[in-house]
């Protein structure tokens, strides 16, 4: 947790961004996985936390625009659970960490019900159905009006404070990031012919608990990169193979950190794999040095798509005029996803509150192109932005002969070369930045990605 001051100062920001009425804030329950007593690790609601910074299941909170109180609501816990869970912080104690009120948690439906149709309840997009309920329950909204009557004001104005980040958000990136980075190199210098995507897995997750937190995300290691998403971790490491890890820690102050790199499984890429690696590589430091307010990252998007399709071009695989293919989106064959994202206290930062209002502005809309249009940040850049950088190509058979059964961008791709490629899998390179007064800064400790750091790196771990 931060200090209460920082707490108090976040919610008297907000204050000053919703005009007047309640704003409410809903924690996140337990959840079971199979029965009620066997959950699954808790994950505190990112606002909740962002705004009153308890990490607990079973609260709530309130600001009150108009008298600038903040209530904090839940129960001590009785005996029976302290036998369980041994003893706990009591709720005054919890309130007086962050600088608010309490009151027992049955308060807080007495409190919406007393002031339904008198005052403004705001309230945020909820994701999960507990809440859905309790909020269709409390202020008399049918379930399906539920996720449609959130307060557009509120989001925008948590979405205001929340995309800057402070030198002591910062800071827990940092840490994030160097956990991050052990768990990267790990990966790279364990893994060989034998061994299994999950043995890989294991060691990275180990470490990130060892770290003091756990997973940002769902880690992403495997041998078909191709698949972007890709959590199955059943197959086997054999030579020839790339291995594409993408995958981050959160600390104990759920900050988050998101990279990925991409390595052989035997000791040096082989030409084939060094050629694409190295178009990676030059479209995510040609995008970095062109990081800095005022550009937006649509534009720097683009940038990153030209450098891959001219790569792609000097060896065989496009054709025609780079400008033009990109216009086109025939980049999107190899390059179909955004170029990245903000990042802070949850990976995707404030997802939950809209993507397109994170990332977008009035000025700037969400293309419909296939590629562009999953590329959740196009808006303008700022400074205290913290966001990720993640081109990769990726040769994706059902895909590829979709798209050449289509006759689509035949003057642009050529097909025929791709006979060659379609066991190459995919790569991807990523790291997190700040957006700074002229530039950007990498956040956490410098990571291998060159060819010649990770052959490096792999030589040292099969030694």
């Amino acid at each position: 947790m931060f200090s209460a001051d920082t707490y108090i100062q976040r919610r008297q920001q907000l204050q000053g961004k919703v005009e007047n009425g309640l704003l409410l804030f809903l924690g996140n329950e337990e959840s079971p996985m199979n029965y009620t007593d066997n959950v699954y690790h808790y994950r505190q609601d990112s606002n909740f936390l962002y705004f009153f910074g308890i990490d607990k299941p079973g609260m709530a909170a309130v600001i009150d625009l108009d008298s600038g109180i903040s209530t904090l609501y839940g129960n001590d816990i009785s005996l029976d659970h302290v036998v369980w869970m041994g003893p706990q912080p009591s709720m005054q104690e919890l309130a007086d960490q962050v600088g608010a009120q309490t009151a027992p948690f049955s308060n807080l439906e007495t409190l919406l019900k007393d002031v339904h149709g008198k005052r403004k309840v705001h309230f945020l997009p909820p994701y999960r159905d507990a809440n859905t309920i309790r909020l269709a329950n409390w202020l008399d909204i049918s379930l399906p009006d539920v996720a449609t009557q959130h307060s557009e004001d509120f989001v925008k104005g948590v979405i205001n404070i929340r995309s800057y980040k402070t030198a002591e958000e910062i800071v827990e990136m940092e840490k994030a990031l160097a956990i991050t980075a052990e768990m990267h190199v790990t990966a790279m210098r364990m893994a060989r012919p034998g061994l299994t995507e999950a043995n890989l897995t294991g060691a990275v997750h180990g470490i990130a608990v060892g770290g003091g937190g756990n997973l940002a995300y769902p880690v992403i290691l495997t041998v078909n990169g191709q698949t972007l998403h890709n959590h199955y971790h059943g197959n086997v490491l054999k030579s020839g193979q790339l291995v594409l890890g993408d995958f981050g820690a959160e600390t104990d102050t759920y900050y988050a950190g998101d990279i990925t790199r991409t390595f052989p499984v035997d000791l040096t890429f082989t030409d084939q794999q060094k050629a694409i690696y190295q178009i990676v590589l030059n479209a995510e430091m040609g995008a970095i040095e062109a990081l800095r307010p005022g550009v937006t990252y649509r534009e720097i998007h683009l940038l990153a798509a030209k450098i891959i399709t001219r790569g792609l071009k000097d060896i065989g695989l496009m054709k025609g005029d780079v400008d033009a293919a990109v216009e086109a989106g025939a980049h999107g064959l190899f390059f179909p996803h955004g170029l990245g994202h903000m990042i802070g206290m949850d990976v995707h930062d404030m997802e939950d509150l809209g993507e397109d209002l994170v990332g977008y502005t009035d000025e700037i809309q969400r293309s419909k192109q296939f590629g562009l249009r999953s590329l959740r940040l196009g808006r303008e850049l700022e400074e205290g932005f913290v966001l990720t950088v993640e081109p990769g190509i990726y040769f994706i058979p059902q895909l590829m002969d979709q798209w050449e059964a289509e006759g689509k961008h035949t003057e642009y791709i050529n097909f025929d070369r791709l006979i060659d490629y379609r066991d190459f899998g995919g790569l991807r390179m990523e790291d997190n930045l700040l957006i700074t007064a002229d530039g950007s800064r990498l956040l956490g400790p410098p990571i291998p990605k060159t060819i010649d750091e990770v052959e490096a790196i792999r030589r040292k771990g099969m030694s």
